[in-house]
């Protein structure tokens, strides 16, 4: 007796909206492929320091049944994103590309309580509560997010320092040169040579 039975699967619309609202109770797989630029992903476009027209992320899903020993079988899910974005350079504070390859595995769980309680050291998973109104463009734009560096910058040797660029503290600039602060052991040297 066969006790996976093959389920039937259904593509994934590609239109953002439809992605807000999947169905993730019923006993079927989902796939799905498609390209989402930034003025979709609202969370994602507030980092963006511009809207380049190929700024984007490419994703695609599929979903599938995993079997547990001495369990019911859990949904999961795969998910691959693969785009880029412009975000502020915290080296010369210009905008500079940031291109991102991500893939990640979810397990779907009944409840909070369950995916708060989901090992931590399983770090391979990431827990999803199941739901029959599941936003995947919600997740989808969590996990870009997640993924963005913490301090952006230039590859080394694209840029230089906001403060060179400027001109601060730079002995070059319009010809005049840098005034050093008086140095305070010098002041106390010439009081010493008037004794």
């Amino acid at each position: 007796m066969n006790r996976n039975p093959v389920l039937p699967s259904l593509t994934l619309p590609t239109e953002p909206k439809a992605l807000r609202s999947i169905d993730l109770l019923v006993s079927q797989t989902y796939t799905g492929q498609g390209f989402l630029a930034l003025d979709a992903l609202p969370r994602v476009a507030l980092e963006a320091a511009v809207c380049a027209a190929d700024d984007g992320f490419a994703w695609a899903v599929n979903t599938f049944f995993d079997g547990v020993a001495g369990g019911e079988p859990r949904l999961k899910m795969n998910l691959g994103l693969k785009g880029q974005m412009h975000l502020i350079c915290q080296r010369c504070m210009q905008p500079c590309l940031v291109q991102i390859e991500e893939s990640r595995q979810f397990v779907f769980l009944a409840n909070e309580a369950l995916a708060d309680a989901f090992p931590m050291e399983d770090d391979a998973l990431e827990p999803l509560v199941i739901s029959s109104q599941f936003d995947l463009l919600g997740t989808i734009e969590d996990e870009i997010l997640l993924s963005l560096p913490l301090i952006p910058k230039h590859s080394e040797g694209v840029c230089e320092p906001a403060a060179l660029r400027s001109g601060v503290d730079d002995p070059l600039n319009h010809g005049e040169t840098a005034k050093k602060p008086d140095n305070p052991f010098n002041i106390l040297k010439n009081m010493k040579k008037k004794e």
